[in-house]
């Protein structure tokens, strides 16, 4: 079997918040095709990802797909900016090694998680990402601490989950995105009372067996997110996670200034560049992306190493819906596995429709498909309304 095209795909979802997701179908002599994400969809990059899918496309064409270790290693190691990888190549390459799992998958009969290894996990238990912005169809930003409780108990008491994971600083007291300066260095007392607020109210009214989840996206300094944690720890935390800009030094020295479990992985790329983290034990929860990582191959071998420094996986997914599921597919597969995230992007219209098939949490459960491959692929409208370049 020989890879004879790759389609790229930037999708036009047609909503007013910045998300451009790009993804590709990889085709082969034999009719069997796979689909794949560079999950570089929000904030700033997806033209870039787009453009590195096609250039790395290039390469493959005529190879064996089911080779997903020879493509691998020659996308990483003979395309000078793979090796020491950043969001850019690492997610080019996620995007293809994700769509050769997928046709792997569909070419032996079974799902992704039984050739990674097998079902550890019957369900992944889950939690509900981001309710600071609601969790709907449709954006709500939360602003008060009787807001923020209130959407926390929605997701506990309607829809089954026991864990939720806030940004506490995403809004200002006012409702407008916080000032970046507000949160540099140490916090102001008034900022500080802010978050805390807000998460003392959450704890009040869900009680004490619903996990809470610090979101941070990198926003706050080291002494910041030591003081936050700490001023935290009475609201007992399951994780706090980009407590600060990714780094292996100073994500250690909040490490040994706190006594709440660290998580980061969306914006650490490669094996490469996780193993200082493990190394100087300064990461409890590992979080690497596979549209960004560097796909299952990547993937794979992270979530192995990091086990054998006791350190959890939960695989980001802030993508579409084929990231998604791919995050269920390795974690299914994975004896250190935590929690998986559910963002509220996959509550959206705009996100399900870029896919054939819905995948959402049943009582705050997710169970991966049986189906061969991935178990979803892009929709024929999706496609159709795309910006598409073929190699």
């Amino acid at each position: 079997m020989k890879i004879t095209k790759v389609d790229i795909f930037a999708f036009n979802c047609h909503v007013p918040i910045p998300f451009k997701p790009v993804g590709c179908r990889i085709y082969t002599d034999e009719g069997v095709y796979g689909d794949g994400e560079a999950a570089l969809s929000y904030g700033t990059g997806a033209s870039a990802a787009f453009g590195m899918v096609k250039d790395l496309s290039a390469l493959i064409i005529g190879m064996d797909p089911l080779d997903n270790e020879v493509v691998w290693d020659k996308l990483h190691r003979t395309t000078f900016w793979g090796q020491a990888a950043g969001p850019v190549v690492a997610a080019g390459i996620s995007a293809i090694d994700m769509a050769l799992w997928d046709i792997k998958g569909k070419f032996f009969n079974a799902p992704v998680y039984k050739l990674l290894g097998g079902k550890r996990n019957e369900k992944l238990r889950c939690y509900a990402s981001q309710i600071q912005q609601g969790f709907g169809p449709v954006h709500e930003k939360k602003i008060t601490p009787e807001e923020y409780a209130d959407i926390a108990e929605y997701c506990v008491k309607e829809l089954g989950y026991d864990a939720v994971k806030v940004d506490f600083f995403l809004y200002d007291e006012f409702g407008s995105m916080m000032d970046r300066n507000r949160k540099r260095a140490k916090l102001d007392p008034k900022t500080l009372r802010v978050g805390v607020s807000r998460l003392e109210a959450i704890r009040r009214r869900v009680g004490d067996d619903v996990d809470i989840i610090i979101e941070n996206h990198s926003n706050l300094d080291a002494l910041g997110a030591i003081q936050f944690a700490n001023a935290s720890e009475p609201y007992d935390i399951f994780f706090f996670e980009e407590p600060n800009t990714p780094s292996a030094k100073t994500s250690k020295y909040i490490c040994d200034n706190i006594n709440i479990p660290l998580a980061n992985g969306e914006r650490i790329y490669t094996r490469w560049q996780y193993l200082p983290y493990f190394e100087n034990s300064c990461l409890q929860v590992a979080q690497p992306d596979l549209g960004t990582c560097g796909g299952f191959t990547e993937g794979k071998k992270i979530a192995d190493m990091a086990h054998t420094y006791d350190v959890a996986i939960q695989a980001h997914a802030c993508g579409t819906p084929i990231s998604s599921i791919a995050a269920v597919h390795l974690e299914t597969a994975l004896p250190n596995f935590i929690i998986h995230e559910h963002h509220l992007c996959f509550l959206h219209g705009y996100n399900i429709d870029l896919c054939v098939n819905d995948y959402q949490p049943k009582d705050g459960f997710f169970t991966a498909p049986e189906l061969p491959g991935l178990g979803n692929e892009w929709s024929e409208k999706a496609m159709a309304e795309a910006d598409v370049v073929s190699v």
